[in-house]
């Protein structure tokens, strides 16, 4: 069972680091543009910190360096996302405004989260709140994809929901889901059995309406809607 657990766990390591890659395309786009144009750096501040809170998630407890390596990975591709939002913002008010939120939460909750856990929580007790903190925010990070579900929906487009994008959430969460199953960590389960019912959501709307007639509220998608991709953090 150990050896199966540390099979699927470099799987679910693979996995991961093609959803991290996934949006290099985004940050291309960017660099030739010389401007992050209407893309939001919300999701990548976000991704940066669960990645960081699961890299030391990995590193406290006991036997979790799978977890601890790939997110390490993590930090340093969202790192790279981070940095060209703050180079290639296109006014000085969204460059503020993306600083202002990595102090928050990359720098400031973070350093709070590893103190508090570190000065006032020893043994199982610390590695169960960071548990919690971790999954809460994984959670919240999966369900993240709804909005785009509801516009694919509404307007009968599957322009906004990516396939590929779909398809690693899919088996991102599926995989890291059986991992935590055979290693009984309820921790990584809860959030990605979440992404995986999710993905398997998302795949289904993707059949539906992958050759549907868009609707015209596509149009209007385009002019009000904001560019992003959705906030989704492996592990």
């Amino acid at each position: 069972m150990e050896d199966l657990s540390f099979y699927i766990g470099v799987i679910g390591n693979v996995i991961s680091v093609l959803v991290f890659l996934s949006p290099a395309g985004t940050f291309w786009r960017i660099i030739k543009h010389k401007s992050t144009e209407n893309f939001e750096s919300l999701p990548y501040i976000c991704t940066l910190l669960n990645s960081s809170l699961w890299t030391y998630y990995g590193i406290t407890k006991p036997e979790e360096y799978l977890v601890a390596t790939v997110n390490g990975f993590g930090i340093l591709v969202e790192a790279i996302y981070v940095t060209l939002f703050l180079i290639y913002a296109p006014s000085k008010q969204i460059r503020c405004k993306t600083a202002a939120l990595v102090g928050i939460l990359d720098v400031g909750f973070l350093a709070t989260a590893i103190l508090v856990t570190r000065l006032a929580l020893q043994g199982e007790l610390r590695i169960d709140a960071l548990g919690f903190i971790c999954a809460g925010l994984n959670v919240i990070m999966y369900a993240s994809p709804l909005s785009a579900m509801k516009t694919v929906v509404t307007t009968k487009s599957v322009e906004y929901m990516p396939f590929l994008l779909s398809f690693f959430l899919f088996l991102n969460g599926g995989i890291w889901a059986f991992y935590a199953l055979l290693v009984g960590d309820i921790f990584l389960g809860v959030p990605n059995g979440a992404g995986f019912v999710l993905g398997t959501a998302q795949l289904v709307l993707y059949a539906i309406y992958r050759n549907a007639k868009p609707s015209k509220n596509v149009a209007n998608a385009l002019e009000e809607g904001t560019q992003h991709e959705p906030l989704i953090s492996p592990s």
